[in-house]
């Protein structure tokens, strides 16, 4: 027979198995969750990439570089917005707790408070790699190449990567968002904060155009952008380390790729021990 301490050391799956259920029951929020980055590339997309076609209908690429549509570029950018934008407000989860009570009763209970965020957190990665996966799959049907031209076994490298940089990102803001949500106690700054984050992180990244073009204010701050490594990843293993796209040859080194992966570690540790400490030392409720 389990004993309670064992229950409570499990407490996280609690947590974790409650917020899928609500997300799932919620019909409203599960439709705009899935419909919101799929209109992204239907509007956006389809739109922008029909106009750069005819800007750059008389340009030919490099011999031997694949040639990629702006679609398949910034769908990339389309998976990081969705991660970015459900993660951030995914936190906002504990904050309802707090406004209505329940996390107060939580957290009196035997469980670890540590139990409590790693339970918020896994529910707010399913939720994003649920999205990223709809994004891709709708995306093939508008024809974007991600890991076009593999073999069997580069195409499985090639999705472990992607998978292993997708689930670092959604970790780091799901820690910051949790973080956010535990300290501040009024809901409406709470979302205000996560709001004004939301549009500059996603603008100052290279998610619909290159940074080479970028103002050199704008380029350093991209480059402090965690969403501009993610995607990164997201291109080297979706696309590849040589491609050309919209009058653009762009080259991702490997050396490059180990920097962004290291920099979104560098910037999952630091979010950890953010939010670990925040819901430790919490106590107003």
């Amino acid at each position: 027979m389990m004993k309670r301490s064992d229950k409570m050391e499990n407490g996280y799956v609690a947590i974790y198995w409650r917020d899928m259920i609500k997300f799932f029951r919620s019909k409203a929020l599960l439709f705009s969750a899935l419909i919101q980055p799929v209109l992204w590339l239907v509007l956006y997309g389809v739109s922008m990439t029909s106009n750069i076609n005819v800007f750059f209908a008389n340009n030919s690429n490099p011999p031997g570089v694949v040639s990629v549509s702006y679609m398949t570029f910034m769908a990339a950018g389309v998976v990081g917005m969705t991660i970015l934008f459900t993660c951030l407000y995914a936190g906002q989860n504990v904050q309802f707790d707090k406004q209505y009570g329940l996390m107060k009763e939580i957290v009196v209970s035997p469980m670890p408070r540590s139990q409590i965020l790693l339970g918020v957190t896994l529910g707010g990665i399913t939720k994003a790699l649920i999205q990223t996966a709809i994004v891709i799959l709708f995306g093939y049907v508008l024809g974007i190449q991600f890991f076009f031209g593999l073999t069997i076994i580069g195409t499985l490298i090639a999705v472990a990567g992607f998978l292993m940089f997708a689930v670092l990102f959604s970790v780091s803001l799901m820690f910051l968002s949790s973080a956010i949500a535990m300290k501040v106690r009024d809901h409406n700054v709470s979302q205000a904060i996560i709001t004004l984050l939301t549009l500059p992180l996603f603008f100052a990244s290279n998610a619909l155009y290159p940074l080479d073009s970028l103002p050199t204010v704008l380029k350093v701050a991209a480059y402090l952008n965690p969403l501009t490594h993610f995607i990164n990843g997201m291109r080297y293993f979706g696309i590849g380390s040589n491609f050309y796209s919209f009058g653009i040859h762009s080259t991702i080194p490997l050396s490059e790729i180990l920097i962004s992966l290291g920099f979104l570690a560098g910037f999952t540790l630091i979010m950890f021990l953010a939010a670990l400490r925040t819901f430790e030392t919490t106590i107003e409720f």
